[in-house]
């Protein structure tokens, strides 16, 4: 198993927790003074209080946490965060109310979870022409039944 230094930045900050035996994301928790209120539309930055060393050739991926999106409408408002294996900083977490109601982000609650995923970088090289293949151009859903 792969390991990755967390460091608190806060002492009431909880590490990332799996919450079954094969879940892919590790939830992650809101380490903030106070509940948060979050109105109609809003984004707020949730913080996590915490900072991780992402292995090098790894990338962690900040995602919804289904409950909290299809029960409360908050989500991460960049859909998916990205966070490089260099950067140190604390885990933060921009949550986005898509619901009509005014939402709670409570101390200690579950924000978003983390997946650690291997990740390369590429040589992007400019080229006159490319492979042909039986897709083609075709995008947006273009592969699916007619």
């Amino acid at each position: 198993m792969q390991k990755v230094n967390v460091k608190k930045l806060k002492p009431d900050a909880v590490l990332p927790t799996y919450g079954s035996e094969f879940a892919a994301g590790a939830d992650l928790y809101a380490c903030i003074e106070n509940d948060i209120l979050v109105f109609p539309g809003e984004t707020v930055m949730i913080g996590t209080g915490l900072a991780m060393e992402i292995p090098e050739g790894y990338a962690g991926l900040i995602y919804a946490r289904s409950g909290l999106a299809s029960k409360k409408g908050l989500a991460p408002a960049n859909k998916v965060g990205v966070v490089d294996p260099d950067y140190r900083g604390e885990f933060m977490v921009a949550l986005h109310n898509h619901s009509k109601d005014t939402q709670t982000v409570a101390k200690g609650e579950r924000i978003a979870q983390l997946v650690i995923t291997p990740c390369i970088q590429v040589a992007f090289t400019e080229a006159d022409e490319l492979n042909d293949t039986v897709r083609g151009a075709g995008g947006f859903g273009s592969t699916g039944t007619k």
